[in-house]
């Protein structure tokens, strides 16, 4: 089975913490439409047959697409490639893009599940990170959600932003466990490199993230989403028990997944393809029958430290009899042997031959993962 991801590189403002590839310009959307479609056309065989089960509109800002340009993209894809009976099909949505006509149009055409920016129920915070709704917005679109039905929906919220107290993150986690959400997603707000936020760190014109209270925040919502039955089973991830995202747990579990649009990744689990991360250059590629995209064949090695960073996110954990059959014995007797130190600090445990993280150890996940991996 195999999972489509669809890039829609566009905002109507930029979030100061964003670094994802997007455009508040929106004059190329209809060529970026077109090019799009063409690209569909000439990745058919990318996924070699393989049933896909997944589509993911993801951005940018999808839900900046009128309803009829959502329903063509839709439609060639199920043209294309063979979707199977009860594909999981996810639009990424902000609340100010939100309306009861505009979800029963999305639920028409087959979208089943949303994946909806709230970040804060705060309008200090929200402003604060530059987002294009109100908190008054965040509400009315939780309570369209379920008026129109929808069964399948997750929450965004962000964590650790200078201004946010412990207290307003504990009320923004109740406030979003009052709408019953399948799924929540908790992000720590990183500052990265050539951000609005990045810059404004550096001027002294907003304070810096603190990690202490990041980790404090981060435990915080774990305490609450598992008293409140979530299952804890990704870094950030939470999910009421059978509703995880099964496209995003396709990324986890190394499932085949084809990347349309600027920017995205495709992996078929031998080699990995990235497009061009420029709205106009990808448009100017594909209708000059250009190059779009470069690729890599990725080596045993790369595969294993792929597979030890992902797997250590989820509640699974690391399989080292996974590890022994794909990569040898000697690898799992290897990582078996360095994961002791963590071991003995209680960031991890053995479960049975699976690798699973502690809670304290998955404050400390990449840098654990990073110590695994195999030169």
């Amino acid at each position: 089975m195999a999972g489509i991801y669809i890039h829609i590189p566009f905002c109507k403002q930029a979030c100061h913490y964003c670094n994802f590839h997007f455009s508040t310009n929106a004059s190329l959307q209809n060529d970026f439409t077109a090019a799009l479609l063409k690209e569909i056309t000439e990745q058919a065989r990318y996924l070699e047959g393989e049933q896909v089960e997944t589509i993911y509109f993801g951005g940018g800002t999808p839900s900046l697409l009128s309803d009829p340009v959502l329903r063509k993209i839709l439609t060639a894809l199920y043209q294309t490639f063979p979707i199977g009976p009860d594909p999981e099909i996810t639009l990424e949505s902000n609340p100010d893009d939100m309306s009861s006509e505009r979800l029963k149009n999305w639920k028409e055409m087959g979208v089943n599940r949303l994946s909806i920016g709230i970040q804060s129920f705060y309008s200090e915070d929200l402003a604060w990170m530059n987002r294009a709704h109100s908190a008054e917005q965040a509400i009315q679109a939780l309570e369209d959600t379920r008026m129109t039905g929808f069964k399948q929906f997750s929450l965004d919220l962000i964590y650790g932003s200078p201004a946010l107290t412990d207290e307003h993150w504990v009320q923004n986690l109740n406030r979003a466990l009052s709408f019953q959400p399948p799924h929540i997603s908790c992000y720590a707000l990183t500052v990265e490199p050539r951000t609005a936020l990045h810059k404004m760190i550096q001027m002294k014109k907003s304070a810096d993230v603190q990690p202490e209270q990041q980790a404090a925040q981060f435990l915080m919502g774990m305490e609450i989403l598992q008293g409140s039955g979530y299952e804890h089973y990704e870094i950030s991830s939470f999910a009421k028990p059978g509703q995880r995202s099964r496209h995003n747990s396709a990324y986890w579990q190394s499932k085949k997944y084809l990347g349309l649009g600027p920017s995205a990744h495709s992996f078929n689990t031998v080699s990995r393809q990235w497009n061009i991360a420029n709205n106009a250059l990808y448009i100017k590629a594909l209708n000059g029958g250009q190059p779009y995209f470069e690729s890599e064949v990725l080596q045993p090695r790369d595969r294993l430290n792929e597979y030890i960073m992902t797997s250590l996110r989820t509640s699974e954990g690391l399989s080292l009899h996974w590890v022994g059959n794909s990569f040898g014995l000697e690898k799992a007797e290897k990582l078996e042997a360095a994961a002791d130190r963590y071991i003995q600090l209680r960031q991890m445990k053995n479960l049975g031959g699976n690798l699973v993280l502690t809670g304290q150890g998955k404050l400390y996940a990449d840098g654990i993962a990073a110590a695994l991996f195999f030169d």
